[in-house]
């Protein structure tokens, strides 16, 4: 193992100069930079050339890890009743990081950054960037105080009150995807940091590139070094430090698949937040109006092909009634036609190839009634060969399934498949069958977000109280991505559900509530002593 302490502070690399790649993307924890015997290679998604070198921690390499879970006691680094000037210091932080995400210089490289590791368009680089600026400004000066706000109570006697407060958990980990690699984790990082907990954090190697530029960022800025610990690694020896350390880490916040989510539940016992799959539905309603059709359209396509489809809160399924059908669907095709890897609008997919997607595409197809929208082949070979093999590229797709075919479970499992890319199902429906429709969304498993596109209010009040996604959208411009700084953006009905963006979504994450009764009657008025029953 290597280490280096002698890091420039912050020193933005050159992202527009290939020969200083790949970059060295290094492990953090106790207040240094550390190295790994081995390294894995990440090529960039568009051109294919090497991109950064990227630690693998393996065996004896997470020990530092291990005693960083163990310097940070229960309490947390700070509480309601300890260390509570770090709660100002936090507040001081958020200010100092917004004003430099502010800069012109620092929020186009990391919109650059972004650009480089996950291949999306520009436009939506800068928008993911924006919204971690913003998210820092809502929690500059006095608002992280503000998170700790507890409640009080009147005893039963003199001296006697009850206070409820907000207590951080301790030692957490957080596990992170690739899709948003400055906005996840850093607002997940810091709501926890926020609330008082010590954090090791984790993301997907492809993309840590950008958090590793984050955390200089912030150390540069006053971020006290012995609060967060980055680590890289695969799957296999992440899970394993997981486990032989369950007992100590007093949660895990993971955002990525639900398959991944179960096995870490029962790894942690429990202690966990998940956001996980995102199979996202969007219901149109029967009151068509054709001068909205242009701007519903224009959602409905960023909605579902925007960053290649690779958003958790993308929409998968579209129900749409008749009324709609057949205006809506030439209107669409036509907004999809318009996508071009050449310009940007649509790109690799980093965890979905070619083959799979296009595979997935064969199977809805073979489901009786079903039939090709738009798209459903590979981009042409003179755009598509800069893109690995172990990425995907494709244009964008959809489908059109029968209701009927909800009903058979195999084919339901097929179709509620969430695909990480630009695939998209469509299903028409009459207003006679909308109960079908509510009978799909409650067969889902998954429950993030949702649109519901209707003006209607008895449609509206009918759809939303029968149905239970966490984030939802609703009205005539409704749509099924949004930035989760100015909302709470959580799945519902499962008790493990983790927020972001709000302070709830905070609140909620990363603390838990402690109720203290004191109890300090004067002396000599004490109270009859309680007759043992």
């Amino acid at each position: 193992m290597t280490t280096n302490t002698n890091l420039p502070a912050f020193t933005m690399i050159n992202t527009g100069n290939a020969k200083v790649r790949p970059w060295a993307v290094m492990n953090y924890v106790d207040g240094a930079w550390q190295g790994t015997a081995k390294c894995e290679i990440i090529p960039n998604p568009i051109g294919g050339e090497p991109l950064c070198q990227v630690a693998e921690t393996e065996g004896a390499e997470f020990d530092p890890f291990a005693d960083h879970l163990k310097r940070c006691p229960k309490s947390g680094l700070h509480n309601p009743l300890k260390n509570q000037p770090r709660y100002m210091l936090y507040g001081e932080l958020c200010m100092k990081l917004a004003h430099a995400l502010g800069t012109k210089e620092i929020a186009d490289y990391f919109a650059h950054l972004i650009y480089l590791t996950v291949g999306k368009s520009l436009t939506q680089c800068v928008g993911e960037v924006t919204v971690t600026r913003r998210f820092l400004e809502n929690f500059a000066g006095d608002q992280v105080r503000y998170l700790a706000n507890g409640m009080s109570s009147p005893g039963d006697r003199p001296g006697q009150q009850s206070h409820d407060y907000r207590f951080p958990y301790g030692p957490v980990v957080i596990v992170y995807p690739f899709n948003f690699p400055i906005e996840i984790p850093v607002l997940q990082m810091m709501g926890a940091l926020f609330m008082g907990n010590s954090v090791i954090i984790k993301g997907d190697s492809k993309v840590s590139v950008v958090l590793q530029e984050f955390i200089r960022l912030a150390l540069s800025l006053g971020l006290p070094p012995y609060d967060v610990a980055l680590v890289h690694a695969d799957r296999g020896p992440m899970e394993r430090f997981i486990t032989d350390n369950a007992d100590t880490i007093r949660m895990l916040q993971f955002t990525g698949s639900s398959r991944a989510a179960k096995t870490l539940t029962q790894i942690m016992g429990g202690r966990i937040k998940v956001e996980d799959a995102g199979f996202d539905p969007k219901i149109y309603g029967p009151d068509f109006r054709k001068e909205y059709l242009d701007f519903v359209a224009a959602v409905a396509d960023n909605d579902a092909y925007a960053a290649s489809g690779q958003k958790c809160s993308a929409t998968s399924i579209s129900f749409v009634h008749e009324n709609w059908y057949a205006d809506l669907m030439p209107k669409l095709h036509e907004l999809a036609d318009k996508r071009d890897f050449g310009i940007n609008t649509i790109g690799p997919v980093l965890t979905w190839t070619t083959k799979r997607m296009l595979d997935h595409c064969d199977a809805l197809l073979e489901i009786p009634g079903a039939k090709l929208c738009w798209g459903g082949y590979r981009l042409r070979d003179d755009v598509d060969h800069h893109v690995p093999d172990i990425y995907g590229c494709i244009k964008p797709t959809a489908i059109a399934i029968p209701l009927n075919a909800l009903k058979d479970p195999k084919q339901r499992e097929l179709i509620f498949t969430e695909v990480f890319g630009p695939v998209q199902v469509f299903v028409p429906y009459g207003s006679h069958r909308l109960e079908e429709v509510i009978a799909a969304c409650e067969a889902m498993r998954n429950h993030l977000t949702m649109a519901v596109v209707s003006n209607d209010p008895q449609f509206l009040d009918e759809v939303l109280g029968l149905t239970v996604n966490g984030t939802v959208y609703a009205g005539i411009l409704a749509r099924t991505t949004g930035a989760p700084q100015n909302h709470n953006f959580c799945p519902s009905n499962d008790p493990r559900a983790a927020g972001i963006g709000t302070r709830e979504a905070i609140i909620q994450t990363w603390s838990a509530n402690r109720t203290i009764i004191k109890d300090t009657g004067e002396y000599g008025k004490l109270p009859p002593v309680p007759v043992q029953s």
